[in-house]
């Protein structure tokens, strides 16, 4: 269970090093101590009282407090309340903290400070994303000659290319790095210093959360300025698709559905569509296709085709529940929508993990149509629950949802390429239609309940990967 989240990269850091665990490896995860971290909650122990820590030319003192899971993975959270007690992890709805280059600077430097104050000597560090993307930097200059980490290799996830982490370049200064490294071929990215090009840059082996989303960032579509970088890289460039907790997922035991159900008992899924109507308004026929939404309400999750569409999907005879917060515009378009159309379309205006479990077990279909998509859990999820997955082909949906061939019987889900309002609608038509042959759609929900998105499969798939990394070294 992750101490705090902000989106998917929580998930990840929440189940993968668990998994990894399980196989038989000794894990580590190092995050910053962050105000909601409560130490006599989390009863956590301290492990170094005062470490200094280096932030240009002064020091900064933090405190290290150490957490053992449950399953053996050991938690270390980098503490100093002037950088991380805050009531946000990286921002406010008005921007960034002005200082975040200091305050993960400031955790980059303390995780090496800390393995060097416990003496420990990993084999592989992962880093997830720009607010480490200058370890494998220091990996290679500022801590090349501590013994600790002469076999130390580094492996750099990106979660979304979308966040890199840039900065002024006065940030050089406190980075402890010397100007040669702000060079275009190395951290600087248009005149500003970019955390998570150095990672790209530097790092042993890159990641990326699904094979797809690995090819995408090559182009210049979805590069977000760095796809000459990575192309460059693109040897040493993989996807391994996120998984999600087959514990945390599971209809057949789940205490916050109306009934537990699985793929031999799908009648009592009925059960729980039957309810979901019920708490929307809807009217309670079996008969009718159900779609969900659990969605951060903004372009990028697909809103902008899904708002031209509006009309014609009502004409369709479906409901619709959606879930989700985001954008201003979006939250009074779907508010006034939910009151003009009461009996088929629902909003809640709001995040509730016990609701979006109710949406998962009681739909009939969930809507995923974005415009783009590193990896995405939600259509994982909803197949878990015999929910159809309705999505764009793009990103981690291509390489989790294969469209649906009534003839062959094979498929788990509908898709879209072109990322247009006519194509979303017409595949929303398609998955209605075949909602009212209900012997198909029965193998269709059995094909989908057996697909395996455990974390145990892309943590063997992480771990290959480290051996390869640690044999081959910078390929």
């Amino acid at each position: 269970m992750p101490f705090v989240k902000t989106g998917g990269l929580a998930d990840v850091l929440g189940s993968l090093p668990s998994a990894i665990r399980r196989l038989g490896h000794e894990v580590a995860v190092f995050l910053p101590r962050y105000k909601a971290i409560h130490v006599s909650e989390w009863k956590l122990e301290t492990a170094v009282e005062r470490l200094s820590i280096p932030l240009g030319s002064e020091r900064e003192t933090g405190r290290v407090y150490r957490y053992q899971t449950p399953d053996g993975v050991t938690i270390y959270l980098i503490d100093h309340p002037e950088f991380f007690c805050r009531d946000e992890l990286y921002g406010t709805a008005l921007g960034d903290y002005p200082d975040n280059d200091r305050r993960f600077i400031f955790f980059q430097r303390g995780v090496f400070e800390t393995l060097k104050e416990l003496k420990i000597s990993p084999d592989m560090i992962h880093c997830h994303d720009w607010h480490t993307g200058l370890i494998p930097i220091y990996l290679k200059t500022l801590y090349a000659g501590d013994p600790l980490f002469k076999k130390t290799k580094s492996v750099m996830t990106i979660h979304n290319l979308a966040y890199q982490g840039t900065f002024p370049p006065d940030s050089m200064s406190f980075t402890g790095l010397g100007w040669e490294m702000f060079k275009m071929d190395r951290l600087e990215f248009y005149g500003k210093v970019n955390f998570l090009k150095g990672g790209i840059v530097f790092a042993d082996m890159i990641t990326t959360v699904s094979e797809t989303y690995a090819k995408e960032i090559q182009t210049k579509e979805f590069g977000c300025g760095l796809e000459g970088v990575l192309t460059k890289r693109k040897r040493s460039l993989a996807g391994i698709v996120n998984g999600i907790s087959a514990a945390d997922w599971d209809p057949a035991k789940d205490a916050d559905i109306k009934a537990n159900f699985d793929i031999h008992s799908l009648h009592n899924k009925k059960l729980n569509k039957a309810a979901l109507q019920e708490e929307n308004g809807f009217r309670t026929d079996e008969e009718t296709p159900l779609f969900g939404m659990i969605s951060r309400l903004t372009d990028q999750k697909g809103f902008d085709i899904i708002v031209p569409a509006l009309r014609e999907m009502a004409e369709l005879g479906i409901q619709w529940v959606l879930l989700g917060t985001g954008e201003e515009k979006y939250h009074r378009l779907f508010q006034d929508m939910a009151k003009k159309r009461q009996g088929r379309f629902a909003f809640h205006l709001l995040f509730d993990a016990k609701m979006a479990k109710r949406i998962y077990a009681g739909s009939d279909v969930i809507l995923v149509p974005s415009q783009f998509e590193p990896c995405g859990l939600a259509q994982m999820i909803a197949m878990r629950f015999g929910s159809i997955p309705l999505v764009r082909s793009t990103g981690g949906l291509v390489d989790t949802v294969s469209d649906f061939n009534e003839k062959s019987g094979r498929g788990d889900g509908f898709c879209f390429k072109d990322y247009s309002s006519e194509a979303l609608l017409n595949t929303v038509e398609r998955a209605a239609q075949l909602y009212r042959k209900p012997r198909v759609w029965e193998k269709l929900m059995k094909n989908a309940m057996r697909a395996d998105f455990s974390w145990e499969a892309s943590a063997k798939r992480y771990i290959r990967l480290y051996r390869l990394t640690k044999r081959l070294g910078v390929l």
